[in-house]
């Protein structure tokens, strides 16, 4: 048994070994043993390709600002592991890591001896947070951000009283399926008979997959351009700026902390998620909750300004839907400023229309590398790129020094990728700009 964090988090961290295994037979297994906390938990379910996260975060800031205690699971963490379960936006206590970590530990040594085999990484995290919301502290509500696809996702044995599916796009597809139809089929895992699925899914091909699997399910669907639609859009100079109808109400000009015109659709997956809570779950959630929440939320790493002397921004943009709506928000925000782009990826996403994208947007670009077992090294990003302004440095620490001393009134520094990649050196760059300044 664990007596530090250290030894907690070293021994979870361990189970990476395993890498993914797909089905819900050893959660389940676990927790029967545990007593099924996660049917204690009133919840909501998020999945999508992309804007879970963000999404998350909008929806815990309005339930926050109407006074309500929210649980969340997200992944991955940004800053400290522990941010992964938190509590009203605030991760759990060192000390609550070790707790979960023995009570998990016995059940994960027992299973390794079942024809089941031992639970992965991403599974202990998942019954460490069930169990924590289920019987260690109980809040009123818990959002379940979905870790990967969603039908056979260690999440997917929770019953919640809504589901959310984000967006569709092809990411993991050696995983999850080579088409939109096939992604879709997996991210519609979550939706449970008779509840409500909110979606901001765009293609018709992946929207008829949902619909009909709600069908089966008689599970109402509210689809963004249908139930719900986003009109007289403004980017501010932090944030953005639009009106929001839905079956409920109209609402005239909503605000969020978060910038990029993306953000209004997952803003408004939130207010349309916070609306069926207040109508068919008595949730007391006002117009007030629903604007300060928006204005107030904020999830790290996504068009996160640093800097505006120097002018520096990070992006998680680790997809190629990610990297389409990056571009799209400097071309639209930063006409008259040259573009310096850093990047650094894994290695099994679609690189080539990746940094194609980058390419076409940055007036230069630099490649580098950071150490994480499925990353890209340097010069293979650089020898992808065709932008005629291109380097690459593999000492990250290196480059961003050198990048930040060239970046000047007329210039913009934007480092992207991975979102691993953006964890571990947000802290560095911090202290870069703030000595420079």
């Amino acid at each position: 048994m664990f007596t530090t964090y250290d030894e907690a988090l070293e021994w979870i961290h361990s189970r990476l070994r395993l890498g993914m295994k797909p089905g819900l037979q050893r959660m389940e297994w676990m927790m029967d043993r545990l007593g099924h906390p996660e049917r204690r938990i009133k919840s909501v379910h998020i999945g999508g390709t992309n804007g879970k996260g963000s999404t998350v975060t909008f929806l815990r800031s309005i339930l926050q600002e109407a006074g309500y205690s929210v649980g969340t699971f997200t992944s991955p963490y940004f800053e400290q592991f522990n941010e992964r379960i938190s509590l009203n936006g605030v991760p759990i206590k060192d000390e609550d890591i070790v707790r979960l970590a023995n009570d998990i530990y016995p059940l994960a040594a027992e299973l390794e001896n079942t024809e089941l085999g031992g639970p992965t990484e991403f599974e202990i995290i998942t019954a460490m947070a069930f169990q924590y919301f289920g019987h260690v502290h109980p809040p009123d509500i818990v959002l379940f951000e979905v870790g990967l696809g969603g039908r056979y996702d260690s999440t997917n044995i929770i019953y919640p009283i809504l589901s959310i599916i984000t967006s569709i796009g092809l990411d993991h597809t050696a995983i999850l399926g080579d088409t939109y139809e096939k992604i879709a089929f997996e991210k519609a895992g979550i939706i449970k008979p008779g509840v409500s699925v909110i979606t901001g899914v765009k293609q018709e091909e992946a929207l008829t997959v949902i619909k009909d699997q709600a069908f089966e399910k008689k599970a109402p669907v509210y689809q963004l351009g249908n139930e719900f639609s986003i009109g007289g859009h403004q980017s501010l100079a932090r944030g953005e700026f639009f009106n929001l109808n839905t079956v409920f109400e109209e609402y005239s000009g909503l605000e969020t902390g978060m910038s990029g015109k993306h953000q209004t659709e997952n803003a408004s997956l939130a207010v349309m998620a916070a609306e069926l809570l207040l109508n068919f779950y008595s949730f007391l959630i006002g117009d007030e909750h629903i604007r300060a929440g928006l204005k107030k939320a904020y999830w790290p790493g996504r068009f996160e300004i640093l800097s505006e002397d120097p002018f520096v921004i990070i992006d998680g943009a680790h997809n190629e839907e990610g990297i389409t709506a990056l571009t799209a928000e400097l071309a639209n925000r930063f006409q008259d400023k040259r573009k310096k782009l850093v990047f650094a990826a894994l290695s099994d996403k679609k690189l080539d229309k990746m940094i194609g994208s980058l390419d076409f947007t940055a007036d230069q670009i630099a490649f580098t590398e950071f150490n994480f077992p499925r990353a890209s090294r340097a010069e293979e990003l650089y020898a992808i790129s065709t932008n005629r302004h291109k380097h690459y440095q593999k000492d990250w620490k290196l480059l961003l020094e050198n990048e930040l001393k060239e970046t000047d009134k007329d210039s913009i520094l934007v480092v992207t990728g991975s979102l691993y990649f953006l964890s571990e050196i947000k802290p560095y760059l911090i202290e870069l700009i703030n000595d420079k300044n």
